[in-house]
């Protein structure tokens, strides 16, 4: 029976703990063993570069322009505005002389907890993971031996943003990074990563600073771009940290959570179903799983595939049965995240927790006003949505039962979310640098 239940499931792209018994309830508390280590040099060296638009290839985006603390470290619309952008957040606007091609395809995660050693995968489909089999230790759309020296997973993401054009590269012939992308010249002298790497080193403050951290280059060798990496890594593990939120301290036995918060956890735990994917100290388990999210924008495909779906975990894996599936998002200080949903197809929190109880009938009764997307071509925007078609096929792989919940505990579930909010975390540990080495505008 148990063998038959897992196949359903499977096959209804579910998800839903058939793996193991349901939690019991609430996890013990974080502790300071579940992260990496963060060297205090390394730390200061990654703030800088994370804020410094000399990463990307027209020097005008930093990491800092989508994954700002103004917005729980995101951008706050539902699909960013990468190159060709002004502004940030929902004022981010395209830029008359240098017109953006397309939205990003997929929400703007945020940055919590990522320098905890159980987070191994990343981005909403999955992309990289870590792989102990590798020589590189991760197994990414690169070949392996484009991936060594990347000290791990969030290290290692950052090497696709500054190789998009529609995030950081720019639009090809705008500049030397976006050429070399364009003609596959990724790894190896004059490819994008060592274009950018150059570009680091001939600033002498930066070329001090990595020699202070990295013996290795005090010694002689040359600064690359996973060096870059290894720092922004150790930054954004250190400065948004998060476990210091009403809950935490439930969890540790100092403040326990009472009323609606103490109704929402017990919720959470039980009868809402939550924590069966939102599990763990980190409120999730890290898998993939079809939860029928609107989807907005260009879709996820190659630039000569017309069409806008985005089939999520099916794009990595090849599999049928991972078609729409998504990476379960960490819960904590979810409630300044938003927009919610791997498309960003819902602006209002509470709107988002009811539709995901039941999200079969949600997706015909959704419409565009719950988005926020900065204007664009806004023909392109609901082609899904706007496609019966393409709708089924979401909901086919979501469909399961609702979860029939009253406006009370809805109430209830919003004020455990709240809980999970951790003001220092938000803020950021050391906060937005006035300057960078390079000289140019920092994105406040």
């Amino acid at each position: 029976m148990r063998f038959l239940l897992l196949v359903l499931g499977l096959w209804l792209g579910l998800g839903l703990g058939l793996a193991g018994p349901a939690p019991a309830g609430p996890p013990g508390p974080v502790t300071d063993g579940m992260y990496v280590a963060t060297p205090e040099p390394e730390v200061a060296l990654g703030r800088l570069l994370f804020w410094d638009p000399v990463l990307s290839g027209n020097r005008n985006i930093s990491c800092g322009t989508c994954h700002n603390p103004r917005f729980g470290t995101g951008d706050g619309v539902s699909l960013g505005l990468g190159e060709g952008g002004v502004g940030l957040g929902p004022e981010r606007r395209p830029d008359p002389r240098n017109l953006p091609e397309q939205r990003i395809p997929r929400n703007a995660p945020a940055l919590f907890n990522l320098g905890a050693r159980e987070f191994t995968v990343l981005f909403h489909d999955g992309r990289i993971e870590a792989d102990p089999a590798r020589a590189s230790g991760l197994r990414t759309p690169l070949e392996d031996d484009m991936t060594l020296g990347f000290s791990g997973v969030l290290s290692a993401q950052t090497m696709f943003p500054v190789l998009s054009g529609d995030e950081m590269a720019g639009h090809y012939s705008e500049n030397e990074v976006s050429r070399a992308v364009r003609l596959g010249r990724i790894t190896g002298e004059g490819g994008a990563w060592d274009l950018i790497s150059d570009r680091v080193a001939a600033i002498p403050d930066y070329a001090a600073r990595f020699a202070q951290v990295y013996p290795d280059i005090a010694a002689g060798r040359d600064i690359a771009f996973t060096d870059i990496s290894n720092a922004i890594a150790a930054f954004v593990a250190f400065e948004w940290r998060s476990d210091g939120s009403a809950f935490d301290a439930h969890l540790r036995g100092t403040a326990p959570l009472q009323g609606a918060a103490a109704a929402g956890m017990d919720l959470f735990y039980g009868k809402a179903g939550c924590s069966d994917c939102h599990s763990g100290p980190f409120l999730t388990d890290h898998d993939f799983h079809a939860m029928g999210a609107p989807q907005l924008g260009p879709g996820k495909a190659a630039r000569f595939e017309d069409h806008a779906r985005d089939l999520g975990r099916m794009r990595v894996t090849g599999d049928p049965a991972d078609a729409y599936a998504f990476r379960t998002p960490s819960l904590r200080n979810v409630a300044a995240t938003g927009p919610w949903g791997h498309g960003g197809g819902h602006a209002d929190l509470r709107a988002f927790v009811v539709d995901h109880l039941d999200p079969v009938p949600a997706l015909e009764r959704w419409n565009r006003q719950a988005a926020v997307l900065p204007p664009l071509d806004g023909a392109r925007d609901w082609r899904v949505m706007d496609d019966a078609a393409e709708r089924a096929a979401i909901a086919a792989a979501a469909a399961r039962p609702a979860v029939a919940l009253s406006g009370e505990e809805i109430d209830a579930l919003i004020a455990f979310l709240d809980s999970l909010t951790d003001r220092a975390a938000l803020d950021g540990r050391l906060g937005i640098p006035e300057t960078v080495p390079s000289g140019l505008p920092v994105d406040r």
